[in-house]
């Protein structure tokens, strides 16, 4: 099966469908997106272009098989993702407004990086359910802030 995110303004995904394969076969008899493009213009009244294949296997850059090659368009699209054309990649949501594009996992990242790991002391703390640490972003102070949820 083959799915297709259907692009609305700004590029923004409002809906994912899935095809049948034999719908995007070319005179050749070879998988071909412009081919299920057409398809899903005739049997949907949407333009072709707004129509852009993605793939149900890669999330982050990677793909389910291990096999990182097969890896397409970045992300699997979603309601709400937006569709990048320059870069070829689907977005989800920004989550703060300074975070950046880590381009070579395809996902949004804070300005100084991911968070922290936490310490033996606090993920035992954690699995024995007397603490439950993390750490959330603090948009204000450009900071990772450790909380403690049972606190």
């Amino acid at each position: 099966m083959a799915h297709f995110a259907k692009l609305g303004a700004n590029g923004k995904v409002i809906q994912v469908l899935t095809l049948d394969n034999k719908d995007m076969l070319n005179a050749d008899g070879v998988e071909d997106e412009s081919v299920g493009q057409q398809y899903l213009e005739t049997h949907n009244n949407w333009p072709a272009q707004m129509w852009i294949q993605t793939s149900y296997n890669t999330k982050l850059n990677t793909h389910s098989s291990g096999d990182n090659s097969k890896a397409f368009r970045g992300n699997y699209a979603g309601i709400g993702y937006t569709w990048d054309e320059d870069d070829q990649i689907f977005w989800p949501k920004k989550p703060y407004a300074s975070w950046v594009k880590n381009m070579s996992e395809a996902r949004w990242q804070s300005p100084i990086g991911d968070e922290p790991e936490l310490t033996a002391e606090q993920l035992s703390q954690n699995e024995a359910k007397t603490h439950q640490w993390g750490y959330n972003w603090n948009e204000a102070n450009q900071s990772w802030d450790l909380t403690n949820s049972l606190a």
